[in-house]
């Protein structure tokens, strides 16, 4: 595989697809959930925060094998033809994501409703409202949460391996083309397929955190 070929050109477009179309799954579900859980008590709330919690180091192979078995045809989910697609790719790497983006967010969140939850109530505003107000007062850890899904999501291979396949052309990815080349003994090109992963995922890093930091010079980095 030539580094410069169009095969590489299509492995890279949809390792970035993959990845930021389950970082955004991620964060549209994992930022209100973390945030929520920050203002509202109720039964089973420190459940779900221990949960989000401990699967932060939740192992890709065993989602990917519990994607499998509802995806393939004898699957409870086996009807929608997921099993071997993008799709099952992105939704495997959005589990992933989910908990790191929920816990990250929820730990900012309980700062920000602990020093102004009763300000924003004094003024009028519901918890529902009090959600994207809370999102917006914590925009640079919220990127920050964010961009640590987006990390696990782009180094991932096994669960997008189970899933997707490694389909030449259709499913192979950045991380699964590397340990295809690793395994022929082709080092080079896998070498080379990893700087250009760790450059993009750097470069995507680097634009957004720069936005979030711009979008709120009052907050800085802590």
């Amino acid at each position: 595989m030539d580094l410069f070929s169009e095969e590489l050109a299509r492995i890279i477009v949809l390792s970035l697809g993959v990845s930021l179309s389950a970082t955004a799954l991620a964060a549209i579900f994992g930022l209100p959930l973390g945030v929520g859980l920050a203002i509202w008590r109720f039964p089973g709330r420190r459940l779900i925060v221990f949960a989000a919690n401990a699967l932060l180091g939740l192992p890709p192979v065993v989602v990917g094998l519990a994607l499998y078995l509802l995806l393939s045809r004898s699957g409870p989910l086996g009807f929608l033809a997921l099993l071997f697609t993008p799709t099952a790719m992105v939704l495997a790497q959005a589990i992933l994501a989910l908990p790191i983006v929920t816990a990250l967010a929820h730990r900012s969140a309980a700062d920000l409703w602990a020093g102004f939850g009763d300000a924003l109530m004094d003024l009028g505003a519901s918890r529902w409202r009090a959600v994207p107000v809370l999102i917006g007062m914590g925009r640079v850890h919220m990127v920050t949460a964010v961009l640590a899904g987006f990390g696990r999501t782009v180094s991932e291979v096994g669960a997008i391996l189970i899933v997707g396949g490694n389909i030449a052309g259709y499913t192979r990815t950045m991380t699964t083309a590397i340990a295809l080349e690793t395994s022929k003994g082709d080092l080079p090109l896998a070498l080379g397929l990893g700087l250009v992963l760790i450059g993009l995922s750097t470069l995507v890093s680097a634009v957004a955190f720069v936005l979030a930091e711009r979008a709120a010079p009052s907050q800085g980095v802590h």
